[in-house]
């Protein structure tokens, strides 16, 4: 199957296109590099540097490669910048959906499996773990774009057929994730213990957040390839964890002593987020494998390595 990966060469769009490859897919990646590293992209796959803002540049990517399958994970995934700059954030993950789609429908794609988010999308619920149909109340205009691209893509699929899927992701992390990026808690902490720097907490350590692995994360993307199709998922592991936890792993897998600094809560941030994942384990048949520790613990041991 020719798939085309958008975000390929970042943090989890890599594990996907990885993941394609070993089940022997012809894969291109879409990527502007601005977040993510031409050595993230497999050898396999055929990269093409196109930012999802240039409207003629996708399309020419898409008449180009010719996907059955688009797997869309490029986008602006700072809750923190979305905050700071909410033009620049509608820019990438609406605008550029909007042209993605465009270009998609042109180049007679058939599905598109499209990266949303759980918290961001949920915002502070009545419900954990929380399921699907919960009311949406995005707390920052990054759960706004990320629900707005999910709006846009049900209507393509509404006005043209182009079937969908939609991943609400959990908090994931892994191996690749940017340990001196605005996001992803477990790589940035890593990042700072292993270098013998204090982290910072920001709240008391209360928060939770439902960790999901990122080799799981690409399963699903995996089993996204023959699922039926048009329906909305929860991604993760059902389960809360909270910043302080989160630190707690963090450190003993550093092998950190210190204790962090507790900082002012942040704009925007959730006090709680956990997803109930149980329609992927009955519609996709799929469940998240790995325990919190263990990943923390590869996670980690790879920072430790690319150091």
């Amino acid at each position: 199957m020719r798939i085309l990966v958008t975000g390929g060469a970042g943090f989890i769009g890599s594990h996907v296109v990885d993941a394609y490859v070993r089940e022997g897919h012809e894969v291109g990646v879409l990527d502007n590099l601005s977040t993510g590293h031409r050595e993230n992209v497999n050898a396999a796959a055929k990269l093409y540097e196109v930012d999802l803002r240039e409207t003629e540049a996708v399309r020419r990517v898409l008449e180009d490669f010719r996907p059955e399958v688009v797997n869309h994970h490029a986008a602006q995934a700072s809750v923190a910048i979305s905050v700071q700059n909410p033009v620049l954030d509608a820019s990438v993950n609406v605008l550029g959906m909007i042209n993605l789609l465009e270009a998609a429908h042109s180049a007679g794609v058939r599905r598109i499996i499209y990266s949303s988010t759980g918290g961001a999308i949920y915002g502070d619920t009545d419900q954990i773990p929380t399921p699907e149909v919960h009311p949406l109340r995005p707390l920052s205009p990054y759960g706004c774009s990320k629900l707005c691209g999910e709006h846009y893509l049900t209507t393509w699929h509404r006005l043209y057929g182009l079937e969908y899927l939609i991943w609400r992701y959990g908090n994931v992390y892994g191996p690749r994730q940017d340990a001196h990026g605005e996001a992803g808690v477990v790589a940035i902490f890593g990042g700072l213990l292993l270098a013998g720097k204090p982290a910072t907490i920001f709240g008391q350590g209360h928060k939770t957040r439902d960790y999901v692995f990122v080799g799981d994360v690409a399963q699903a993307s995996l089993l996204g390839l023959s699922a039926a199709p048009n329906e909305i998922l929860n991604i993760a592991t059902g389960k809360q964890t909270t910043d302080q936890e989160v630190y707690d792993a963090v450190a003993a897998a550093a092998g950190y002593t210190g204790a962090p600094i507790y900082g002012p809560e942040r704009a925007g941030d959730l006090q709680h987020s956990c997803l109930d994942a149980s329609r992927a384990a009955r519609l996709l048949s799929w469940q998240a494998e790995m325990s919190f520790r263990e990943g923390v613990k590869v996670t980690v041991d790879h920072l430790r390595q690319s150091r």
